[in-house]
C-alpha cells in the first residue's frame, strides 16, 4: 500500500496546526512578550516545528492582533515589534483550554516521535519517492522486505511492548 509513506512523507514532515498555530503562539506570549522571530525559535525549539516561517508566523499574528487577543507594546532592537497577549486572548486560551492542551499533547508526540528517528523516516521516504522510478525490481523487493519488517516490528512493539 503506497499511500501510506506518502501520508508520512506529506503529514510527518510538518504537523497540522491550522487553529493550533494560534494557541501555541497564545501560550508562549503569556508567558512573556516576544518579538516574530523569537516566537519563531520558541516554536522549533520547543515544539520541535521545524522552521516555522515568516511567511506563515507574521499573517498569524496579524490576525491575533485584528482580533485584540495580541498587542505590540513597543520595538525591540532594529526595531522589531514585540507582541503580548491582551486580557482578551488570555480569555480566548481560558475558553480553549481542551483544544490548547490537545494541542500541547500533539506537539509532544509529534517532537518525541521525530526524536525516535521519526524524522529519519520521512526524509527515507521523501528520498525513496524522488528516486522511484529509478529502482530496479531488485531494490524494490528489498525495500518492500524492509517496510513490511519495519511495520510488523512497530504494531508489535506498540501492541505488546516488544521483544
Amino acid at each position: 500500500m503506497i499511500y501510506l509513506p506518502i501520508y508520512w512523507v506529506m503529514h510527518l514532515e510538518r504537523p497540522k496546526l491550522k487553529g493550533g498555530l494560534k494557541l501555541l503562539v497564545l501560550y508562549l506570549l503569556r508567558e512573556s512578550p516576544m518579538h516574530g522571530y523569537a516566537i519563531m525559535k520558541e516554536l522549533e525549539e520547543r515544539f520541535g516545528i521545524p522552521s516555522p516561517s515568516a511567511g506563515v508566523i507574521y499573517p498569524t499574528l496579524a490576525g491575533l492582533r485584528r482580533s485584540g487577543l495580541i498587542e505590540v507594546v513597543g520595538g525591540g532592537k532594529r526595531e522589531k515589534k514585540t507582541y503580548r497577549i491582551t486580557e482578551k486572548g488570555l480569555e480566548y486560551l481560558e475558553q480553549h483550554r481542551d483544544e490548547l492542551e490537545e494541542t500541547l499533547r500533539r506537539m509532544r508526540i509529534y517532537r518525541e516521535f521525530r526524536n525516535l528517528g521519526g524524522g529519519e523516516l520521512v526524509k527515507a521516504f521523501r528520498l525513496l519517492f524522488e528516486r522511484f522510478d529509478e529502482l530496479s525490481e531488485k531494490q524494490k523487493e528489498e525495500l518492500s522486505k524492509i517496510m513490511k519488517d519495519c511495520a510488523r516490528k512497530v504494531r508489535f512493539t506498540v501492541e505488546f511492548g516488544g521483544d
